[in-house]
């Protein structure tokens, strides 16, 4: 989709961002709903505080937004996997700030905001005043949110902490190695696990590998260990979820790596 600039706004001298904190940022409109985002370019245009420089739907290329120099983006979120996009941004954009709007205050949706990377969080009764609130907050490198949404980053914050070092390390696991991270720890070769996958044995003994390095260990046995402790102590849904029944020999899958999209 063509990107919808808004007035005379070209890009700063080089592309890049101010270093300090702008008096008045350069804001992008990210949403799939024309009416909402169109809704949103208005509004914002008419306060002061900030420069609107674009919008468009969630299919815009990070680079062609680059061009464009922003200081912050403000991402529609209809879905929680419209944040997919906010990881593309960031590979392209790493110092841009993501505001997220429309985000419910539940946990499984502030937590998906946290891990893509938002540095703001707008509810769906958030006003016009707070989004700009928001968005100035971001550039300042803040976080202006509700106690609610607080309590909940804090609570997990605190669980994290409190985690046995092999939950902590587990859950930089990609989906592929929760799957042979939980064969190894039920004690299955290489040679049986590739079997059970319907993948080289190769790929399984690079994956084993892999696993070893997150886990901080060195021997195949101390990671199974671990993970079987993590088993135990309740954390089955983040590593070892999704499984082909032991023992079947599902359809051949490709050895081509699957990044992990559970987190």
């Amino acid at each position: 989709m063509a990107i919808d600039k808004v007035g005379n706004s070209p890009a700063r001298p080089g592309g890049g961002r101010a270093a300090d904190a702008p008096q008045r940022p350069r804001v992008f409109v990210l949403s799939d709903v024309r009416l909402f985002r169109d809704g949103v370019v208005l509004a914002l245009s008419q306060q002061p505080s900030v420069q609107v420089i674009g919008s468009s739907d969630l299919s815009a290329p990070p680079g062609r937004i680059a061009d464009l120099s922003p200081d912050a983006l403000l991402l529609d979120i209809n879905a929680l996997g419209d944040l997919e996009i906010s990881r593309a941004v960031r590979e392209v954009m790493p110092e841009v700030k993501i505001v997220a709007l429309g985000v419910a205050e539940v946990e499984q949706a502030v937590m998906a905001c946290a891990k893509a990377g938002v540095s703001g969080f707008v509810t769906p009764n958030g006003s016009v005043k707070d989004v700009v609130a928001a968005v100035h907050s971001a550039v300042r490198g803040e976080l202006v949110c509700s106690p609610r949404t607080a309590a909940m980053l804090l609570s997990r914050v605190s669980a994290l902490a409190a985690k046995p070092a092999a939950e902590a390390h587990s859950d930089m696991l990609t989906r592929r190695e929760r799957e042979i991270g939980s064969l190894m720890s039920d004690g299955m070769s290489n040679k049986k696990i590739a079997s059970l996958l319907g993948i080289q044995i190769a790929t399984v003994k690079n994956h084993v590998h892999t696993i070893l390095g997150k886990l901080g260990v060195r021997r195949r046995g101390e990671a199974a260990a671990q993970l079987r402790g993590a088993r135990v102590n309740g954390v089955d849904n983040l590593i070892f979820s999704k499984l082909p029944p032991t023992g079947r020999n599902p359809a051949r899958r490709s050895d081509r790596f699957e990044p992990d999209r559970s987190n």
